[in-house]
């Protein structure tokens, strides 16, 4: 990766109300920890969750408490929070979207530990510009076979014509996610998505499953090609995990992926050390390497 200079943090003009509040008390972050390491985050971030309609994993009490999943505003919702109505159906409740910093701010404040992006934005609600390919392994599976899953739908994606991208999740494996320009729509997606997932379950069916199937899970890697169709979602880069250890689903370059790299590595405590740093981001050309989907 090319050197780059150190981002500038931005600045907030949300208050907030109790920051010493621990949302993880076991690893001792806080409320002003997590918008902390959004601001050295921001200038990655924000092409994947600004201006999207999102879905939001709130834990008031802090990862050991009750926790809400959220696609519509609730009661006190903040003015940074900004409601925005489905074109296909605008008579119902509608969605939420951030469009700058204070808006990512104001989740904080309001308890949001994992933020899930649609992948589209709100200008092409139709024609999505990603397709995620989520890689769940069973508790028995080795890192390597997550690692050789991942390229190999690197390389599918490569016989497609698309430029793919991979991340950790912060839970049990790696987010795969290609690079598209929104010009095919959420059917023409979701089929492509299940095409590759299939395909690789019918070429190993020894270590791939594409069938959401808990008593098959032992010993396969289940490849989620869910998270593509119109209202489905999946975490976004850099977003924090509502799980033990703060920890953030974190891009890296496909040249990283090795054992020294895990789903978990990254948490709120040391990400400053990567973001912080001159190291360049692996995911700043996403969207300059975006291709049409072939039909």
């Amino acid at each position: 990766m090319a050197k780059t200079p150190i981002e500038p943090r931005p600045a907030t003009s949300v208050q907030l109300t109790h920051p010493e509040r621990l949302y993880w008390p076991d690893d001792h972050v806080s409320k002003q920890d997590l918008v902390d390491y959004y601001a050295l985050a921001w200038l990655r971030m924000a092409p994947f969750i600004v201006n999207r309609p999102l879905a939001l994993l709130r834990c008031p009490e802090g990862i050991s408490g009750p926790r809400f999943f959220q696609k519509h505003a609730w009661k006190g919702l903040n003015p940074h929070i900004v409601e925005i109505a489905d074109p296909e159906d605008e008579a119902s409740a509608k969605f939420l979207k951030i469009e700058d910093f204070d808006g990512l701010a104001a989740l904080v404040q309001s308890a949001t530990l994992e933020i899930h992006p649609w992948g589209t934005t709100t200008d092409h609600w139709e024609k999505p510009d990603m397709i995620i390919m989520d890689l769940d392994p069973g508790e028995d599976v080795g890192w390597a076979a997550v690692i050789a899953a991942a390229q190999e739908i690197r390389e599918r994606f490569a016989t497609l014509g698309l430029a793919s991208f991979v991340k950790t999740s912060g839970g049990k494996g790696l987010h795969v996610v290609a690079s598209l320009k929104p010009d095919a729509e959420w059917p023409k997606i979701k089929d492509t998505a299940e095409a590759i997932a299939h395909a690789m379950s019918a070429d190993s069916p020894d270590r791939y499953l594409s069938v959401a199937s808990k008593a098959k899970r032992t010993g396969h890697i289940f490849i989620d090609y869910l998270r593509n169709g119109r209202g489905s979602t999946a975490v976004a880069p850099y977003s924090t995990r509502a799980r033990p250890g703060a920890t953030i689903s974190m891009p890296i370059a496909w040249e990283e992926l090795n054992d020294k790299i895990g789903p978990a590595t990254f948490t709120v405590r040391n990400a400053a050390t990567r973001l912080g740093s001159t190291n360049g981001d692996p995911w700043a050309n996403f969207f300059e390497a975006a291709s049409k989907l072939k039909t």
